[in-house]
C-alpha cells in the first residue's frame, strides 16, 4: 500500500507551516499494520536487535526464513505519542484526532465546532494536509490558533509531526485541541498521536458501506460523526442501514447525525464535547 499511496517515498515538503522536515525515515519497506500487496525482489535484514533481526539471512538461491519481530513497527510512533498524551494532560488539553476520507467535510464541521463551542471551549487546531494550507486559512477565520502540517508525500499525520507543530503554537488558555488528520481510510487509522478521543467522519455522500470496506479505521473510532445529513433525501440514502453497519463495525462508539449547513446535531455535539472535558479535567480520562 505504501508504495501506491506515497508514504513510502521521501519527502520534499513537510513542515509545520514553513517548519523543518521529520526525522521520518521512509527509505525502506515498512508495515503500517495494513496488508501490503507488493512483493519485494530481494531479501534483506536491518540488523536492529531491537527489532528481533539479530542474524542476516543466508546467501543462496531460493532460501526463505521466517523470523519473529518482536517489537512493534509503529513503536517509536507510539512512544511519542504517549509523551504527546502526557504533555496535552499536563496543559489541561482535550484533544482529538479528527479522520475520514477526503471531501466528507471535516473542515467545515470543525470550522462549526469551534463556533459552536464560543463561550464554552477554547479551540486551536492542527491541520495536516499533503499540499497547501488552503483548510488552515479557513479555520483561522474563527480567530482559533491554527497550525499547518504539510506532509509532502505523506499521507497521515504522525506523533512526531504533532509534537513539532506544539512547539509553534501558543497554548495558553487553549482546552480543546482538534487535530485534523490528512483525507485517508487506511495509514492513518495506525498512528496514534497522542489523542483522547479519535473521531471518524462519514459523509452521507460516501455511501453506508464505508464502515464494512475500511473497517480497521472505524474500528478505532471512539466518535463516529455522520456528515452532510442534509444531502440524504436528495442522495436517497439509506440511513438505516449506514447506522446498522457501524454498529456490526464499530458497537462501542457514540454516533452523531450532523449537517454543517443547517446546523443539525451541532448543539449534542459540542454539548458532548463539553462534558467529556468536564469528565476530563475532574478525573483525567474521557468517559464516551
Amino acid at each position: 500500500m505504501c508504495k501506491e499511496c506515497g508514504c513510502g517515498l521521501p519527502s520534499e515538503a513537510m513542515s509545520a507551516d514553513d517548519a523543518h522536515p521529520h526525522d521520518h525515515d521512509h527509505g525502506h519497506a515498512h508495515a503500517h499494520d495494513h496488508p501490503h500487496d507488493h512483493e519485494h525482489p530481494h531479501s534483506h535484514t536491518h540488523g536492529h536487535s531491537e527489532s528481533g533481526l539479530d542474524q542476516a539471512l543466508p546467501t543462496g538461491s531460493g532460501v526463505r526464513r521466517t523470523l519473529e519481530v518482536r517489537r512493534a513497527i509503529l513503536d517509536q510512533n507510539d512512544r511519542r505519542a504517549e509523551r504527546n498524551r502526557g504533555f496535552f494532560k499536563a496543559k489541561g488539553l482535550l484533544v482529538l484526532n479528527v479522520l475520514s476520507s477526503p471531501g466528507s467535510g471535516k473542515t467545515t464541521f470543525i470550522q462549526r465546532t469551534i463556533q459552536s463551542l464560543a463561550g464554552r471551549l477554547q479551540c486551536g487546531v492542527i491541520v495536516g494536509d499533503l499540499a497547501t494550507d488552503n483548510d488552515a486559512q479557513r479555520l483561522r477565520v474563527t480567530g482559533a490558533p491554527v497550525r499547518q502540517i504539510t506532509t509532502g508525500t505523506v499521507c497521515h499525520l504522525e506523533a512526531e509531526m504533532v509534537a513539532r507543530a506544539l512547539g509553534q503554537m501558543d497554548l495558553t488558555g487553549l482546552e480543546l485541541l482538534v487535530i485534523e488528520n490528512v483525507g485517508n481510510l487506511v495509514c492513518p487509522a495506525s498512528y496514534d498521536l497522542g489523542e483522547d478521543l479519535r473521531v471518524v467522519l462519514l459523509s452521507v455522500t460516501e455511501g453506508e458501506d464505508k464502515p464494512l470496506k475500511y473497517p480497521p479505521l472505524f474500528q478505532s473510532a471512539h466518535v463516529v460523526v455522520i456528515s452532510k445529513t442534509d444531502l440524504a433525501v436528495v442522495l436517497a440514502g439509506d440511513r438505516d442501514l449506514a447506522l446498522a453497519n457501524l454498529r456490526r463495525v464499530v458497537p462501542q462508539a457514540r454516533v452523531f447525525e450532523t449537517s454543517a449547513k443547517t446546523g443539525q446535531g451541532l448543539e449534542a455535539w459540542s454539548e458532548f464535547l463539553a462534558g467529556q472535558h468536564r469528565a476530563f479535567k475532574a478525573q483525567g480520562p474521557f468517559v464516551v
